[in-house]
């Protein structure tokens, strides 16, 4: 069953976030396009199988994690990568999963990858403003490579074939 247009279900973790750990780079990723989630109305949160102990440490000792304003959630109980449908029983471990949930709780886009490839977050970004787009213009489609401000479609049999 895909986790496309499900309610996320309550839960409770620990987060290091701000003083108050995974890949390194994807982290500095996010953190050195945090200011556009933002903008954007989003946030971020970065989930991994370590404690927020662990979180912390990183957050201390590595320059890229260091960047990080946004919490990094410890999953240490495997809590949430089960329910996210990317947990690696054999490892304990969990694959790259990418989420964009809306602000009811409904999860609108799913980019699960191997551990050995990492992702991309302007194309995190880009779904995100799609996701927007699309919530706020019922009845309007983001077509392959969509930009904030190109155009978009309006379904219908009339564009068969013709696109």
């Amino acid at each position: 069953m895909s986790l496309i247009n499900t309610q996320v279900q309550p839960f409770k973790a620990q987060a290091f976030h701000n003083g108050k750990f995974n890949c390194p780079t994807e982290i500095e990723d996010a953190a050195n396009n945090y200011a556009e989630f933002q903008k954007a109305g989003a946030e971020v949160y970065i989930v991994t199988t370590d404690t927020h102990f662990s979180h912390k440490v990183w957050h201390e000792t590595s320059p890229a994690v260091g960047k990080a304003q946004f919490p990094l959630v410890g999953d240490p109980t495997h809590q949430l990568t089960r329910a996210f449908d990317v947990h690696i029983d054999e490892e304990g471990l969990a694959l790259r999963g990418t989420f964009v949930i809306n602000p009811d709780g409904v999860i609108k886009t799913v980019e699960i990858h191997s551990n050995e490839i990492a992702r991309d977050v302007s194309e995190t970004l880009r779904k995100l403003k799609a996701a927007q787009y699309t919530a706020s213009h019922p009845g309007e489609v983001c077509p392959a490579k969509w930009k904030e401000g190109e155009k978009t479609l309006a379904p219908s049999l009339d564009l068969v074939g013709k696109i």
